[in-house]
């Protein structure tokens, strides 16, 4: 029985043992899985890192001044707050939208202020 040589996707080697094989080893199978989700894993945890980081400006301003803070844009900014990245929206009954990094949340004001609360259900 002639057999077509076998080799391993991920480092080239020759393979043994089952047909459908495409690995030589556990090892080269997960070497391989992991560079192929590498960007999706980087993306989300990068978007993560930004949406903790947000979450930790607006905590030390709450625990810094208490329940409500207002703050301008230009002291977030300086902080390192991202504006692009937040976790959910909250509109109120009178339409104001706040945008929340997981328990705590921000309110543009008027002229680049922003009102800063926590989420009491958490």
């Amino acid at each position: 029985m002639d057999q077509e040589k076998r080799i391993c996707v991920n480092c080239g080697k020759a393979i043994q043992g089952r047909l459908d094989k495409k690995f030589c080893d556990d090892s080269c199978r997960n070497t391989y899985n992991n560079k192929q989700n590498a960007d999706t894993v980087n993306l989300v945890r990068n978007i993560n890192y930004t949406l903790k980081k947000n979450r930790n400006i607006l905590e030390a301003l709450v625990r810094e001044h208490g329940e409500l803070v207002k703050t301008n844009r230009d002291k977030l900014t300086r902080a390192g707050f991202n504006f692009r990245y937040f976790t959910h929206t909250y509109q109120n009954k009178k339409g104001s939208c706040y945008r929340y990094c997981y328990d705590f949340g921000y309110l543009e004001l008027e002229g680049d202020w922003f009102l800063i609360v926590r989420e009491k259900d958490f």
